[in-house]
């Protein structure tokens, strides 16, 4: 179902298998055979599983959520997913006849949901993105909805958009280059993600992005949760509002290790990013501010140089960038970003001169494709 994750840690010197399981919304879970009653359904105390009192299971049915998107009905029903097949078939996977019923988009009653909706390719839904001239919303200068396709394919449009926005101050020193972004290209990745995984549907409204001068703010409809506290919620306490599209995340690798998102915005942004009400969550992050006047920067794409010999390493980013990928053409940015030391978004820029001078091409492939040098020596 990809709502658990399997870790190894070494805490104290030993090696521990960690597992992680994601809460679930429809409580109380129960043993078939007897239903809702105190034989049925347990509770954990210490190290013992107790039968559950009737009072509690009463308690916890009366506040359990129906409206799931996997309850809900599509509002559609010739619903087409050729967008999410491709997206499956980058991974190495394939979406059989029966995918519908194994990813759950079908209601209890077999008719397609509303998460089948979200992930079909033609739907009325969309995310939206808004631009402000100043510090607060009164002068709107631009407003687009990414969507009315596959969520998937719109989710991947919007961090493209917020690549777009995205700028990277630099100082310019010797020997070292030192670079900064105005907003942390891993916490707002985590924050969009988030906001349309949890995302409460059946309010009517999607997530939404809006850059203002200051800062960039993310919101997402439903608050908190059912059955998750405030300090649950920081420590990384995993309960998906929408487990199917979680489901189709992880199974895209869009997600990594359940929990992981809430303690990497913290780590940049602290709990004061995060504003918590009943009906939406709200993550404001504000822009770095560039390096002083005083000092060399640019914003723009640094120079492309690359060795003229295959195999000799040219100390700089994009030299660097082609012999990784003459090593191994299938490498991914993040994995480009690790090993050489900079940011994703200075990868990005260095990868898109080389594309430009055509001495670098994108080859796809079933698994995701590789890097294709063209040329690798330059005038």
């Amino acid at each position: 179902m990809g709502l658990f994750d399997v870790i190894l840690e070494n805490r104290g010197g030993k090696d521990i298998i960690k597992v992680i399981v994601a809460g679930g919304l429809e409580k109380p879970y129960y043993l078939k055979k007897y239903g809702m009653t105190s034989r049925g359904c347990f509770i954990r105390i210490g190290s013992a599983s107790e039968p559950m009192a009737q009072e509690m299971i009463d308690s916890l049915y009366s506040r359990r959520i129906r409206n799931t998107i996997g309850r809900m009905e599509s509002p559609r029903q010739d619903l087409r997913f050729e967008q999410l097949n491709i997206y499956y078939e980058t991974k190495g996977l394939k979406l059989n006849d029966f995918f519908m019923k194994n990813l759950e988009l079908l209601t209890p009653e077999g008719k397609p949901n509303y998460a089948a909706y979200l992930l079909a390719d033609e739907n009325g839904v969309s995310l939206q993105v808004a631009k402000y001239a100043g510090d607060d919303r009164v002068e709107l200068i631009e407003n687009r909805n990414y969507g009315h396709c596959s969520i998937v394919k719109a989710l991947k449009s919007v961090l493209d958009r917020v690549n777009v926005e995205n700028t990277v101050f630099t100082r310019i020193g010797y020997p070292l280059r030192e670079e900064r972004e105005m907003i942390d290209s891993i916490a707002i990745r985590e924050a969009i993600i988030n906001a349309v995984v949890h995302n409460d549907y059946s309010y009517g409204a999607t997530p939404k992005l809006e850059f203002f001068t200051d800062r960039v703010e993310i919101t997402s409809m439903g608050g908190l949760p059912y059955g998750v506290e405030e300090e649950d919620f920081f420590s990384g306490f995993s309960v998906p509002r929408n487990k199917e599209l979680m489901r189709i995340f992880r199974d895209l690798e869009i997600v990594e290790q359940l929990g992981s998102g809430v303690p990497r915005i913290i780590k940049v942004y602290g709990r004061k990013a995060f504003e918590i009400r009943k009906t939406f969550l709200r993550i404001t992050m504000p822009y770095a501010k560039p390096f002083d006047k005083s000092e060399v920067m640019t914003t723009e794409i640094a120079p492309v140089e690359t060795s003229r010999k295959v195999g000799e390493t040219s100390g700089k980013t994009s030299g660097k960038i082609v012999e990784l990928m003459k090593a191994n053409p299938e490498i991914t940015i993040p994995e480009l970003a690790s090993q050489i030391g900079v940011t994703e978004r200075s990868i990005e820029r260095n990868i898109q001169a080389l594309k430009v001078r055509k001495r670098l091409e994108r080859i796809d492939g079933a698994k995701g494709g590789h890097w294709e040098i063209i040329k690798l020596d330059s005038k």
